[in-house]
């Protein structure tokens, strides 16, 4: 996490803890579970929609639309469309987009090396 002290001089919009903040913002857009899984997806390079779907098991039409755009206003994802019929749309990971997935993959390889850890703490939980 990032100290105060780092904080200090930077503009207001950087700082997480700041409800207002743009930092927390963008923080909130691309930490949702759907965002990093099409995060992921993409990492492995260019995908139409469906395929993006395929891959992401359990999204939504709806919220794989909604996550695309997301990522794609805030700089993530690039969409091409393809002047065809019908139109070929793809999307694929920007700098700023290959750069989050290497956080993201630190995420999933967090989540493989501690997955029997928080199994048995739920498990102990959930029977105390």
């Amino acid at each position: 996490m990032v100290t105060k002290h780092e904080l200090e001089g930077l503009p207001e919009d950087a700082d997480l803890r700041r409800a207002d903040s743009l930092a927390r913002e963008i923080f909130s857009d691309v930490a949702n579970k759907w965002a990093l899984l099409i995060i992921e997806a993409l990492g492995e390079g260019t995908l139409r929609f469906s395929e993006i779907r395929k891959q992401v098991e359990g999204v939504s039409h709806k919220m794989l639309t909604q996550n695309l755009r997301m990522l794609e206003r805030n700089g993530l994802v690039d969409r091409e469309v393809h002047p065809t019929v019908p139109p070929r749309v793809e999307y694929t990971l920007t700098e700023s987009g290959r750069a989050l997935r290497v956080t993201v993959d630190a995420i999933c390889g967090w989540t493989h090396a501690h997955l029997g850890h928080i199994e048995d703490a739920r498990r102990r939980f959930d029977t105390a």
